[in-house]
């Protein structure tokens, strides 16, 4: 039991039970894993992964020229991550970083010609994914499902309330 004297989720887990709250957290998080795995075995065919689709596409959508650390933090991964990603996406001539005319120690970011023909390829093959994945749900349930997801990465992103509010 826990404090308030409830029984914990852990206890109604541990006997192979669950609640609706375990059952959605647990379904977001092998929803995102299977759609990523799946994502990722398709774009391997073309020699992309779905990690790369993101930063080309957050690239390819920034306002103007955007900052490398601002497109991290879109990302929500480090700033060293991000380097990584796209020393590899430079190197492959997808990506150029140009100098910041207002801060030498930054770099603007662009797709290359060579960047949006990939990421037109990449989208192709996951826009093929995603139709059969949603094939057959009502918009509603899409629309639903959006404002939830979206409603929970905003509690996420300001913090969570203190336990008890």
């Amino acid at each position: 039991m826990s404090e308030t004297g409830t029984t914990s989720s852990f206890e109604i887990y541990e006997k192979g039970g669950t609640t609706e709250e375990i059952r959605l957290t647990i379904q977001i998080v092998i929803v995102a894993r299977r759609w990523r795995s799946l994502l990722d075995e398709r774009l391997r065919t073309i020699g992309q992964s779905a990690a790369r689709m993101e930063a080309m596409a957050a690239i390819m959508n920034s306002p103007d020229l955007s900052a490398q650390v601002e497109i991290a933090k879109r990302l929500r991964i480090e700033g060293p991550t991000m380097t990584r990603m796209l020393d590899t996406l430079e190197k492959d001539g997808l990506v150029e970083r140009l100098p910041d005319p207002a801060d030498r120690r930054s770099k603007q970011l662009r797709l290359t010609d060579a960047g949006r023909a990939a990421l037109a390829d990449i989208f192709d093959i996951a826009d093929a994914l995603r139709h059969r994945l949603l094939h057959g749900l009502p918009p509603e349930t899409i629309g639903l499902l959006n404002d939830a997801l979206q409603d929970l990465s905003h509690r996420l992103d300001a913090g969570l309330p203190p336990p008890g509010s």
